[in-house]
């Protein structure tokens, strides 16, 4: 019997699950998020909270206030990717759940998420968005609850799962490696997962809330970073590069279409979020382009 046959065996339930938070700078997230955990419905004996500040200037201190149930850890080594590492390392369960200190999961997060490990070797969850003022959401916030964090289409279509709403098996996370920092480390791992064969599904039912950006310099800020790493990643792949070029020369083509999906929304009330979000639709995709262009020329 091979490893992979092996993997697929059905398995036990497990007895301990280990949920892996890393932090930066976000104490109220993290209170929330802590909360949440503890109110699963998963029975509290059975999961861990691990909690990995990556040098938050609040100390340590402040973050075991925020998580008193968490066992907290210090990674010093910058990145999510890195963090998570650190906190797997530093863990215990069968089953590895991996969540964003500033999500906000539904009571029975755990069980679920679990649940969907009997189909699949690692699975990505729903993720929904929320604007601070539901009646009113500023137009970065309404654009991102329509386009952003879908992670049916990231694991359906594109084939990766956000790391904000993952559970893996222990195993195959061994098998397949840590997280890399310097590239987008969810896409990376996950594409690592299913060349070695491992089965990726969606689980609709295990559900986190998140916030939704409000400024456009969030925005700004998030797809500087994860541009630059696309480009690490695309720059693996053989014609990666030309790839990457491509899509940024396309881009501009997308606001159209993308457009009519935001008029459509139901996800948005009233004319002036639709507005609101159709005008950073087109502003983001056209600094986009020109992001990706100057990444695709420079060596």
């Amino acid at each position: 019997m091979s490893i992979m046959e092996a993997s697929r065996i059905a398995r036990p339930r497990p007895s301990l699950v280990s949920v892996v938070v890393p932090h930066y700078n976000d104490l109220e997230g993290l209170r929330t998020c802590h909360s949440r955990l503890e109110a699963q419905t998963w029975p509290r004996a059975g999961f861990e909270i691990i909690v990995v500040d990556n040098n938050s200037s609040c100390g340590l201190e402040a973050v075991r206030q925020a998580a008193p149930s968490a066992t907290v850890i210090l990674e010093r080594e910058q990145g999510a990717g890195p963090a998570r590492n650190a906190g797997v390392a530093a863990s215990r369960g069968q089953v590895l759940a991996f969540l964003d200190s500033d999500c906000v999961p539904e009571p029975d997060w755990i069980s679920e998420g679990v649940a969907a490990l009997d189909r699949h070797d690692f699975i990505g969850g729903q993720v929904r968005l929320f604007a601070r003022t539901p009646q009113r959401p500023t137009p970065v916030e309404a654009y991102e609850i329509v386009f952003n964090f879908n992670f049916r289409r990231y694991i359906e279509t594109v084939g990766f799962t956000g790391t904000g709403n993952m559970f893996v098996f222990r195993d195959v996370f061994d098998r397949v490696g840590g997280f890399r920092n310097g590239v987008s480390e969810d896409m990376d791992w996950s594409f690592r997962a299913r060349a070695l064969g491992y089965r990726l599904g969606y689980a609709e039912r295990a559900v986190v809330g998140h916030p939704a950006r409000r400024e456009w310099g969030e925005l700004e800020r998030r797809w500087s970073r994860m541009l630059s790493e696309h480009r690490e990643t695309a720059r693996a792949r053989r014609f990666g590069g030309w790839v990457f070029a491509a899509k940024a020369a396309l881009m501009p083509i997308s606001i159209l279409p993308h457009a009519v999906t935001v008029l459509a929304s139901p996800k948005l009330a009233g004319g002036r979020a639709r507005l609101g979000a159709v005008a950073i639709l087109a502003r983001l995709r056209l600094w986009r382009t020109v992001r990706m262009l100057r990444l695709a020329a420079a060596r």
